[in-house]
């Protein structure tokens, strides 16, 4: 039997058929066939939003070709080769009509169906023109079949040349009515809900994940013409995709939830696992090394998942055992973990979350609006500005949904950022940080999180005193996750030189950034740590950090963590800490010098080397009771100084160089 399959990654309207073999035999070529009609006939139950006529006909043709295919029996063997040609030709036909009706019937590709219609009634009518000359050739001579089943194939080959497979009215209608409006976004008006409301009901788009799922599909299909010349196709996708997002937030307020999305699922194992998702804990979706949620999870020997370019990298580090557990691998084979990976699309997918396909660039502002693509660029002005109207006047509920919609637009995309923090979205969204509420205090942190990568954020935040709310609710958060937001939000102002010096003078920003680092998961910690580094940039906050009590929770954080990562940014601190005499001497005295001397002997990561030669060196010129210490050391120590020497960065080597001589002046002086 000749097996059908699509693995998923074929393009749309493309139609990648197999051509049976020239030794196949009549007794398995003519089942296969047989069975792709049957297949075909199935998508008669399906809904067809366009090129209704067309497939209807097409669809009711090859059920009546599959009658005559069942009576077919072979009485003269000389006529067997004349006929496996052309059934072999109706195979390929039939293979590239399954292809076409999946294409046109997934739920996700409603819109961009309709604005290809034509293309869709061309290949129709080039795949039954193709059905009739394969009926052409039939030697009926060498069959024994009954006259009705001769006439069945007169019927269809008369009937595949003389329907002209056209594009239908009521689509060519709608498609122009697609173009209307875009054609509004370009002059910068915004559309009549009434056309909006009359193209989704004819496509059958009736909710947010509807209308959610087509942008996501536009958005992988602009994904792929990105990388041809077709940039007007290109600059075409964007604008559509920027109608959706314009129809989800101002059509489709209300997000759906699990069940309404499933019910739409024609598999029921695609029901359960839905639900199943919304009761998994989505840190079981994160790298163990990157802490980031996987997109591409492999599984090694081990039986532990990774994300397969971050167990690369430990790999290509020299390490060949298993991050979590410390043991040898027996082989470093990576097998994709594609259950794990169908799991984080779905749950990405319910949770409106982006999922990046391995390799996929992130979105920046050419990728969201296209290249000069007017239509698609007011069309997010005018989201915007609806959007902020809704949080500044709306219901609880419109609040709510405003914020999660800036929140998704935002995650990405620069001109996103640029359009909503021109709007004006920043004063509302720091009133609603107060809301008792809690989804929309979280949504709210994470629309200013995403507003604060924008520099011109920076300054507004301050006007509005901002970095003072912020830091309230780092420390009064309804959960975890929104303290975690509001650090990374405070982690993005303190770039500014300033603002390090005006969220260290907050009287409660220093001790909820220690405690995030001493409660917080590991991804929190990790954050916390670096936005300290920054925060110890300005001289002024090195001993406020000190009397707070920095140096004893870093240590102790480095002595619970076994994770690279984190150990090297605790040590990255610690080494800013130790650049000063009083750092210096409280990281001696509360006993870190044994530890620091144990992780450069056993670590694999270069950056902890490298930060563990730093502070050795600072604690060095500033104690004088460390260099007696390190002296004693056994040889282990000079072996993992001059390994700095030799594959460390410039500024390593340079540190790791400098210590080595201490050393020897210090033994030489002995």
């Amino acid at each position: 039997m000749i097996r059908y399959s699509d693995d998923g990654t074929r393009r749309i309207l493309n139609f990648p058929a197999i051509v049976p073999c020239e030794s196949i035999s009549l007794s398995t070529l003519l089942p296969s066939l047989i069975s792709f009609g049957v297949g075909i006939s199935g998508f008669k139950s399906k809904t067809h939003f366009t090129n209704k006529r067309n497939f209807r006909n097409s669809i009711r043709l090859v059920e009546a070709l599959v009658v005559f295919l069942q009576e077919i029996h072979v009485v003269d063997s000389r006529f067997g080769g004349s006929l496996i040609l052309c059934l072999s030709e109706l195979h390929v036909i039939f293979q590239k009509l399954r292809f076409l009706l999946e294409d046109c019937t997934r739920v996700d590709t409603r819109l961009w169906m309709l604005m290809k219609s034509e293309d869709v009634s061309t290949h129709i009518r080039f795949l039954m023109r193709g059905i009739s000359a394969s009926l052409d050739v039939i030697p009926f001579s060498g069959l024994d079949v009954d006259d009705e089943a001769k006439e069945v194939v007169g019927f269809v080959r008369k009937q595949t040349m003389e329907i002209d497979f056209e594009v239908e009215e009521e689509d060519e209608r709608i498609r122009c009515k697609v173009i209307s409006i875009l054609d509004k976004f370009e002059a910068g008006i915004s559309p009549k809900s009434s056309d909006l409301k009359r193209v989704f009901r004819y496509l059958g788009i009736r909710s947010w994940i509807d209308c959610h799922l087509q942008f996501k599909f536009l958005h992988s299909e602009s994904g792929e013409v990105s990388s041809s010349s077709d940039k007007r196709g290109f600059r075409f996708l964007r604008s559509l995709m920027a109608l959706m997002i314009y129809s989800r937030c101002t059509l489709f307020a209300a997000v759906d939830n699990v069940g309404n999305y499933a019910s739409q699922q024609s598999d029921e194992s695609e029901t359960l696992t839905l639900r199943m998702i919304s009761t998994l804990n989505p840190d079981d979706f994160r790298c163990p090394i990157s802490l980031e949620i996987m997109t591409d999870p492999v599984v090694l020997s081990s039986g532990h998942t990774y994300e397969r370019s971050s167990i690369l990298q430990w790999f290509e580090a020299g390490n060949f055992t298993c991050p979590k557990t410390g043991k040898m691998l027996p082989d470093l084979k990576l097998v994709q973990n594609q259950a794990l990976k169908r799991l984080i699309k779905l749950y990405c997918l319910n949770n409106h979350l982006v999922f990046r396909e391995p390799g996929q660039r992130r979105e920046t502002w050419n990728s969201i609006i296209g290249e000069n693509s007017l239509a698609a660029e007011n069309a997010i002005q005018l989201v915007s500005s609806f959007l902020v109207s809704r949080l500044a006047a709306g219901t609880m509920e419109d609040k709510v949904n405003a914020a999660r919609e800036i929140h998704l637009l935002t995650k990405t995309s620069i001109f996103n950022r640029t359009c909503f923090v021109e709007a004006g979205a920043i004063p509302p969204l720091l009133c609603l940080l107060c809301s008792p509420v809690p989804d929309m205090q979280q949504y709210a942190i994470s629309c200013i999180r995403n507003l604060s990568k924008y520099s011109k954020t920076k300054t507004i935040m301050v006007e509005y005193g901002g970095l003072e709310i912020i830091v309230k609710t780092l420390n009064e958060g309804s959960t975890m996750k929104v303290r975690q937001l509001a650090a990374c939000a405070l982690f993005y102002h303190a770039s500014v030189k300033d603002n390090r010096r005006i969220i260290a003078s907050i009287p409660s920003a220093i001790p909820g950034i220690l405690n995030l680092l001493r409660d917080g998961p590991d991804r929190a910690r990790k954050q916390t740590l670096v936005m300290i580094f920054i925060l110890l940039l300005h001289p002024e906050n090195h001993h406020k950090m000190l009397r707070a009590g920095l140096v004893p929770l870093v240590i102790h954080t480095l002595k619970s963590s076994r994770k690279e990562d984190l150990t090297a940014d605790c040590l990255a601190v610690l080494a800013n800490l130790g650049e000063k005499p009083d750092g210096a001497s409280a990281i001696f005295e509360y006993g870190a010098l044994p530890l620091i001397l144990q992780i450069f002997r056993t670590s694999n990561s270069k950056a902890g080397r490298e930060y563990c030669a730093s502070l050795l060196l600072s604690l060095s010129i500033n104690n004088g009771d460390v260099v007696p210490v390190l002296v004693e050391n056994p040889p282990s120590l000079m072996a993992s100084l001059y390994s700095v020497v030799a594959d460390g960065s410039p500024w390593a080597r340079k540190k790791a160089s400098s210590l080595i001589g201490m050393l020897h002046s210090y033994s030489e002086d002995g």
